[in-house]
């Protein structure tokens, strides 16, 4: 019987090893294929040089759109398609922010209105400023010290968290909440330090939201080394901002995903993989996220290239308006509520081009732990880090209905540098880099279509 039992774990082991070198073999595949013969650096380089950026309701998004559904093709999708979205429509028009100092004299400062901010209509508003370096000191700040003036939310981008994501999360509140919290106490407009990890004079855009209790006024961010500048100007005198911008909301319109898929050859659950079409409308989304739509095209071209057998459908979406809505993603969860598919995983690539380091999950700890039981197979292409525990934003409606869903962890030092900024252009990606996120992606879905 001993002898018996030693011979089973032995034939086990030997199994689990086969096992292991056979999908090592095909992680090698994938690799060499993608590096060598992968299109999606001159497709984002084509998606960028050639549309640009993509702000949803654009002229530019709805050439994206067609430009996305000719790639998937091109890829080998058995089925493409455009998905309806109904999305809302924000447009900047032209803007400016001027500052006058003791002088008298008004001079310029480079500054971005936030996103789904209304303007001021083309009329110039100004006040004083008060500087204010987080919510409790603002909290504290009588109405009478607000009301009439201009708010500068001057809370920097944490530089202590090696994981930048954590000082992103940490100062975003500042954009989202600034304009309603300075209505809230009567304020005029809202100025913040950008969402940023570098130092410099470049503003960042991205998303904000209002309470609907109090007035849309205008919210603006001007630059890190625009707000120290600022903040020194103010120990020792009074400043006037005044704004001038033509931004704001227009309504509605009908847009479009674009889906493209290969069929399961055993069944028809749906492993999806994707990005946001979208972008804001300065620099030309690349990294964000240019990057994550190219590198999941290219995750249909390799299956299809290395003749992969994939038993589920391996399915990828462009999503709509991520940047200022999420109508993608939430339509897409919407549909496929109602078409009652089966989604077996969905992962997102939103974090950026650069070098994979990890891979994010939102699922059940059983499904975790099989993800990180393949850590040795993604070792040697750079990738260890299995305990990230968020996933994309589009993803958010099928997390929601209970689908595991993940997202691409690469290398975050440079995103918050050029997110959302004029600075987002392909010449910031690196063809590598971006290709090896791909590969991960590739891997990833390959071991889940194998064994889920």
């Amino acid at each position: 019987m001993k002898n018996i039992l030693c011979t089973a774990v032995l034939i086990s082991s030997m199994m689990a090893y086969g096992q292991q070198n056979e999908d090592s073999l095909q992680f090698a595949k994938i690799s060499t294929e993608i590096l060598n013969n992968g299109k999606a650096y001159t497709e984002l380089r084509d998606l960028t040089q050639n549309i640009g950026h993509r702000l949803s309701g654009s002229a530019s998004y709805e050439k994206a759109v067609q430009w996305a559904a000719k790639e998937l093709r091109e890829a080998g999708a058995d089925k493409v398609w455009l998905q309806e979205v109904m999305i809302p429509v924000w447009e900047r028009g032209k803007e400016s922010l001027q500052i006058r100092t003791r002088d008298g004299k008004w001079k310029p400062i480079k500054m971005l209105s936030l996103g789904n901010s209304e303007g001021t209509g083309g009329k110039d508003i100004s006040g004083e400023v008060v500087m204010v370096h987080s919510l409790e000191e603002y909290e504290k700040l009588p109405a009478d010290q607000v009301k009439g003036k201009v708010v500068f939310f001057n809370y920097p981008f944490s530089q202590s968290f090696v994981e930048t994501f954590r000082g992103y999360s940490d100062a975003a509140k500042y954009r989202v909440n600034a304009a309603s919290l300075t209505a809230k106490k009567g304020g005029k407009f809202a100025v913040i330090r950008s969402l940023s990890s570098a130092f410099d004079n470049v503003p960042h855009t991205g998303g904000m939201r209002y309470d609907e209790q109090y007035p849309k006024i205008p919210a603006v961010a001007i630059g890190t080394a625009a707000a120290d500048e600022l903040a020194e100007l103010l120990k020792s005198q009074k400043i006037t901002l005044k704004l001038n911008s033509h931004c704001g909301m227009k309504g509605e319109k009908l847009s479009h995903s674009v889906i493209g898929e290969i069929t399961g050859h055993q069944d028809h659950e749906v492993i999806v993989a994707g990005g946001h079409l979208d972008s804001w409308d300065v620099g030309e989304g690349a990294h964000d996220d240019g990057a994550g739509i190219v590198q999941s095209i290219e995750i249909l071209r390799t299956f299809k290239k290395l003749g992969i057998n994939n038993r589920h459908t391996i399915r990828v979406v462009c999503f709509a308006n991520e940047e200022n809505g999420v109508k993608g993603g939430i339509a897409y969860g919407k549909a496929a509520k109602e078409n009652n598919e089966k989604h077996l995983f969905a992962i997102e690539s939103d974090a950026g081009g650069f070098a994979p380091r990890g891979i994010s999950m939102e699922m059940d700890a059983q499904k975790i732990n099989q993800i990180k039981s393949w850590a040795n197979l993604f070792f040697p292409y750079g990738v260890y880090n299995f305990e990230g525990r968020f996933s994309g934003t589009d993803l958010y409606p099928l997390h929601d209905m209970g689908v595991p869903t993940a997202e691409l962890v690469p290398d975050s030092q440079r995103y918050f540098d050029i997110h959302h900024t004029e600075e987002d252009t392909f010449d910031k990606v690196n063809r590598r880099e971006l290709l090896l996120g791909a590969v991960t992606m590739t891997q990833l879905i390959y071991m889940i279509d194998k064994n889920w």
